[in-house]
């Protein structure tokens, strides 16, 4: 690319610390139609013939195909994917792969591509993620009225339903899908005719090429357009958030599977054993999805940390980029897949649910809202239900079943009404609340939505 400056050739373990080639190879599909797109605009402003044009895109397409079978043998030498694929075309038609070139840099070329690929990538991650959410609104629907405790600080608190439960995590993933969106839409721009960093005195038809590669716009600053990795950093933002909500809910499930909570099922597939502890059956996708968000968050830090320092505009410190760009979009992929099948075969062992939700504490909340109703100001009336649990924890007897007109006066005979679930649950109209009514109206809603 450059023997007519330099005359010596480069070190081997230049070229070993420097290559791109041995994880960039996967942008070809992109890099091929931003070149036939390229080669186009240059078509239209008579840089090249129509031959040579139809020479570049059949030896591109073939080249492609190629690739796509496994017969393509990338070279370090070369550095990177443009300049392999640029090698062969050239070495399979001539000089007119030696024109390819004209008017463009490999900055803007893998500013190009890098796009293309992410936007691709984005489309396959809203999809998954969308799989996901549909195998838990199934599993909504299924336990809509299957009675849970809801936690705070690892205590029970209230009764919620596992629907209601469920429904919590496909609106953390709808949230995902929506700022996937909107990165996907930021993203968006072709980059392509910025040159090196300032444009080319050979000025092709940026919006031509943007329209058929189907970027929205062209960039507007071919220093920033060159240097920019905020969609990168963004995009491993989201994944890194993504990653989050499903460590979450893994740690749902794997206290839902200890023997201590017993709440919930995972199938033998989903599961694993020990090799020294046979009755053992360990909720591995789980833990190793939580392991797996560690490394989503290490993905945004390098690519933070390598931007950070640069003056604009390219330095080759952006060759870092891709490495952590490529490695959580290949684990977001399959951490999503996992937990979609993991969740599809989980059962709810729904008796083991209701008797933890049976606890007459959870209603405790319940008690003082019905002091309130009767003209109690609240922080009375939750003193008086701290007293009444008070009493129930030094006697012994369960809070359902305490004479609580000797705790006070305020309590009336059908105080004790308040201590059923069902009617607890039906109670809890306001919208956002877990009654089943609610539940059920929400999943036709995400059903909808998502």
């Amino acid at each position: 690319m450059w023997k007519g400056r330099f005359q010596k050739a480069t070190a081997d373990l230049v070229q070993q610390f420097g290559e791109s080639i041995s994880y960039d190879w996967r942008l070809y599909k992109h890099d091929i139609a931003g070149s036939i797109a390229h080669a186009r605009a240059q078509l239209t402003a008579g840089l090249l013939t129509q031959q040579e044009f139809d020479d570049i895109e059949k030896g591109l397409r073939e080249i492609e195909a190629d690739i796509d079978a496994g017969n393509f043998e990338f070279s370090i030498a070369l550095e990177d994917i443009h300049m392999n694929i640029e090698s062969e075309l050239t070495k399979r038609i001539g000089a007119a792969g030696g024109k390819l070139h004209t008017a463009r840099s490999r900055n803007d070329q893998v500013a190009t591509d890098t796009r293309l690929y992410c936007r691709e990538q984005v489309g396959n991650i809203i999809e998954l993620i969308t799989q996901l959410q549909t195998v838990l609104l199934n599993k909504a629907e299924q336990y809509a009225e299957a009675v849970v405790p809801g936690y705070t600080h690892l205590q029970r608190g209230q009764p919620v339903t596992i629907g209601h439960h469920l429904l919590a995590y496909v609106e953390m993933f709808q949230r995902d899908k929506s700022r996937l969106h909107g990165c996907r839409k930021r993203l968006n721009v072709c980059p392509l005719g910025s040159g090196a960093l300032a444009g080319s005195t050979i000025n092709l038809d940026r919006h031509a090429i943007a329209a058929e590669l189907e970027f929205s716009d062209v960039t507007h600053n071919s220093m920033d357009a060159i240097s920019d990795r905020d969609y990168i950093a963004e995009m491993l933002f989201i994944f890194s958030l993504c990653g989050a909500h499903l460590s979450r809910l893994s740690e749902d499930l794997i206290l839902w599977c200890s023997s201590e909570f017993g709440f919930a099922t995972l199938s033998d597939a989903h599961t694993t054993g020990s090799s020294l502890m046979p009755q053992k059956k360990n909720p591995d996708v789980c833990e190793i999805t939580r392991g797996k968000t560690g490394r989503l968050y290490g993905n945004l830090t390098a690519i933070l940390t390598a931007i950070k320092g640069l003056p604009l505009t390219y330095n080759r410190d952006l060759q870092e980029d891709k490495e952590p760009l490529f490695d959580s979009i290949d684990t977001i992929d399959l951490t999503l897949r996992v937990n979609t099948e993991m969740i599809a075969d989980m059962e709810i062992n729904v008796d083991t649910c209701l008797a933890a939700a049976s606890d007459p504490l959870l209603l405790a909340t319940d008690l003082a809202d019905y002091l309130v109703k009767n003209g109690v100001p609240f922080r009375q009336a939750h003193e008086l239900v701290g007293l009444a649990v008070a009493e129930s924890a030094k006697s012994g007897i369960p809070l359902d079943q305490l004479d609580l007109s000797k705790v006070s006066s305020e309590y009336k005979p059908d105080a004790k009404d308040v201590f059923s679930l069902a009617t607890a649950l039906k109670a809890r109209t306001n919208p956002g609340a877990p009654s089943p009514e609610n539940v059920r109206k929400e999943i036709q809603r995400l059903r909808e939505k998502i």
